[in-house]
């Protein structure tokens, strides 16, 4: 069963702005760090920007740093990624990852649960 959906992507061009959305599945309300992650076509996945769903403490990747900004939705119970000044160079699939560690960091393999991602494509 699925316990993380992804919502949001699609296409857009050169300095656009997407928002993405991830739903947490009832399995991982015990998470303690939220995350949003990248995969490039032929590069490895990777973190960029994580939450602490405690403290709301957030952690960015230097690439997209003051351009993209996570947030929760503590009510809904929604993770959002606002994604501004789009390039190129971000097209790729977007992951919402909950983990149970300590610490939330950028680390794709300090987190347990996947959603099946959504396709982001900037020309």
């Amino acid at each position: 069963h699925v316990q993380l959906v992804e919502s949001g992507g699609g296409s857009v061009q050169a300095g656009g702005s997407l928002r993405l959305s991830c739903a947490a599945g009832r399995y991982t309300y015990r998470r303690n760090c939220m995350g949003w992650f990248r995969q490039r076509p032929g590069k490895d996945r990777e973190g960029l920007a994580v939450l602490w769903i405690g403290g709301a403490t957030t952690v960015y990747a230097d690439s997209v740093k003051g351009r993209f900004i996570i947030t929760r939705d503590k009510a809904k119970d929604l993770v959002y990624l606002q994604m501004n000044g789009l390039q190129p160079e971000d097209t790729g699939m977007y992951y919402c990852a909950a983990g149970f560690g300590t610490e939330c960091d950028l680390r794709p393999g300090e987190y347990d649960y996947w959603g099946q991602g959504t396709q982001v494509t900037v020309s």
